[in-house]
């Protein structure tokens, strides 16, 4: 794993809150691997928001501002989905 997967793991797992950090982090372990630059680019603005933001997005609270919708948040928003039901 290269520095810059490693450092967005790191944060991934180091949100605001709990709820967070193992959304996130879940995600990232399973995920940021595969990422190719453009994903990294957008997992990384994603980690730039306010967590409550994020996380608002995620439980469908907000929609998700066009300058952050691609595909990395909606997969992110399945994978809430499909381990938190809903």
């Amino acid at each position: 794993m290269n520095e810059r997967r490693r450092k967005l793991k790191f944060r991934a797992w180091r949100r605001g809150f709990r709820e967070m950090d193992l959304l996130v982090g879940a995600f990232a372990e399973e995920n940021i691997n595969g990422f190719n630059e453009a994903e990294l680019d957008e997992f990384e603005a994603i980690l730039d928001v306010a967590d409550w933001e994020v996380y608002a997005w995620l439980i469908g609270q907000k929609d998700v501002p066009a300058e952050n919708d691609g595909p990395v948040i909606q997969r992110l928003i399945k994978h809430r989905h499909n381990i938190q039901g809903g």
